[in-house]
């Protein structure tokens, strides 16, 4: 079934279907109606010759130069050939195709005073899998994504790269194989397509979707944990965390609570102490924060993807033509430095929870870095290094890119929301977060293996799963093969999927 564009309810979920998953979408026949009331009333100011920025004058410092009827019909060209000015390597398809799905949202309001023309021809090159080869670093995250939209533009002009079918073709080309008709760009179309945060926007909504899920996994790895180190299960108990009020934490005690169902732990058979450390009975307030910092960061994002981001703005009720700076991506970009944080946090909390399993004075018994050989072998020892250099990554990419902003445009831009790089820099820390979990996945499961008692059934499934792909390690071997492969394992998300087979969702 086609995802509907209609200027609202465009969810993080839909956006990853549309941009990841390749779900056909429509332009709502309202929307449609509007964005051709929006064109009329423009094309009546411009024959009126009313000044409108950035249809007939120039952009940024150049905002208070007049442009003359022939200038107005090429300016649009010129204006984005001179904003196709990213640099490096080509941001992912999905992120590209989510971008487009965001802009025609925007158009879908009625309020950008493009033809309709533009806008269909991005629902074609959506539902006909043609992705504009999109530079992923140059956007300062205002006036938006500028840099890395005007190459989605250049498309529209027959010009720039475009994948289709898998190959790296020129524009023009990849429309002709697709039949797809080249619209070309008259007054104010360029300028709509790429005044506003996309991109950014696009890239934030798929990642807090793969955010979420990856937390979801965290409190499986908790539980593996928790059972293998003899865990008080008191601290777990979701009225604990009811009384004291906050969503997330009793959301995350009664996901662990689910995977440790079954155990011999809730049956008292099991000596544990009367309180563990920090690591282990903080995992509900820790991770719940995340939660809660991804509900904020979510709503924020999902405002922005249903939102009119552009400038200027059109109100045709009003014959109206207001300038401001609803490109500005600092709403996205703050929570979204926050969610970095979060995902790096996490991330801390998980190698704390390796550490009592590898260190023997911790671990109840356990042997030293989960071997039975200590001494001619080392174990998981150096798993453990390997998670903590992820970490340090992590924290140095977690210093906020919504604070670093570097004026441009001879100061008439001086205020920019570095909103790119927050998503650039996300994407890496997500990246470093599926190895450090990848690896508690793997000590875990070893040091389950050394335990003798029945565990909750999310848990034997979890270790079930990480079986599947990483031996016992019986006798030392090369573990780069097993962290890599731990770490996709986690990311494709199928421990998540089997376990909630077993235990119900952990919503």
């Amino acid at each position: 079934m086609s995802i509907i564009l209609g200027g609202s309810n465009l969810t993080a979920e839909k956006l990853v279907a549309v941009a990841r998953h390749n779900e056909k979408v429509e332009l709502h026949p309202s929307a449609l109606e509007r964005i051709k009331k929006c064109r009329a009333m423009l094309e009546e100011k411009i024959q009126a010759r009313e000044i409108m920025y950035g249809v007939n004058t120039g952009i940024g410092e150049f905002s208070e130069v007049v442009l003359n009827d022939e200038q107005v019909k090429d300016f649009q060209k010129y204006l984005i050939y001179n904003h196709a000015a990213g640099i490096g390597e080509h941001a992912p398809i999905e992120y590209v195709r989510g971008a487009i799905a965001g802009r025609i949202n925007v158009h879908s309001h009625g309020m950008s005073g493009i033809r309709p023309e533009i806008t269909l021809t991005l629902v074609e090159m959506l539902n006909k899998g043609v992705t504009p080869v999109v530079c992923q670093k140059g956007s300062v995250g205002a006036c938006g994504d500028l840099a890395p939209m005007s190459q989605i533009a250049l498309l529209l002009m027959g010009e720039g790269e475009a994948f289709y079918k898998e190959e790296r073709l020129p524009g023009r080309n990849a429309f002709e194989k697709a039949g797809i008709k080249i619209p070309g760009l008259q007054a104010r179309d360029g300028l709509g397509i790429i005044n506003g945060s996309n991109l950014l926007t696009a890239m934030s909504a798929i990642q807090i979707y793969d955010i979420n899920r990856w937390l979801k996994q965290t409190e499986i790895a908790c539980a593996m944990s928790l059972e293998a180190l003899y865990a008080n299960l008191k601290p777990y108990d979701s009225r604990l965390h009811e009384v004291r009020g906050f969503k997330g934490a009793v959301r995350s005690a009664r996901a662990i609570m689910k995977c440790i169902e079954g155990s011999d732990l809730q049956t008292g058979k099991l000596k544990m102490k009367v309180q563990d450390a920090y690591s282990m009975r903080s995992s509900p307030q820790v991770i719940g924060a995340a939660h809660d910092a991804i509900a904020y960061a979510k709503s924020q994002v999902e405002i922005e993807l249903n939102g009119v981001g552009d400038n200027p703005i059109f109100i045709p009720q009003h014959k109206l033509t207001l300038t401001g700076a609803n490109f500005q991506g600092t709403p996205v970009s703050l929570p979204m430095d926050m969610i970095g944080a979060a995902v790096t946090m996490v991330s801390v909390l998980s190698e704390r929870r390796l550490n009592r399993l590898l260190n023997p004075a911790l671990s109840i018994g356990l042997p030293a870095f989960l071997t039975k050989g200590a001494g001619m072998f080392s174990g998981l020892m150096l798993s453990q290094y390997t998670a903590d250099t992820l970490i340090v990554e992590q924290r140095i990419l977690s210093t906020p890119a919504s604070i670093q902003s570097i004026p441009a445009a001879a100061d008439q831009e001086d205020f920019v929301s570095m909103g790119m790089n927050t998503a650039i820099k996300n994407a890496q820390i997500l990246d470093n977060a599926f190895g450090v979990l990848g690896i508690e996945f793997i000590a875990a499961a070893q040091a389950l293996d050394f335990r003798n008692f029945t565990n909750g059934r999310g848990a034997a499934k979890a270790k079930e799963i990480v079986r599947k792909y990483v031996d016992h390690l019986d006798v030392d071997r090369p573990l780069y093969p097993d962290h890599t492969k731990m770490k996709e394992v986690v990311k494709s998300c199928e421990i998540l999927e089997e376990v909630e087979k077993i235990v119900g969702s952990l919503e």
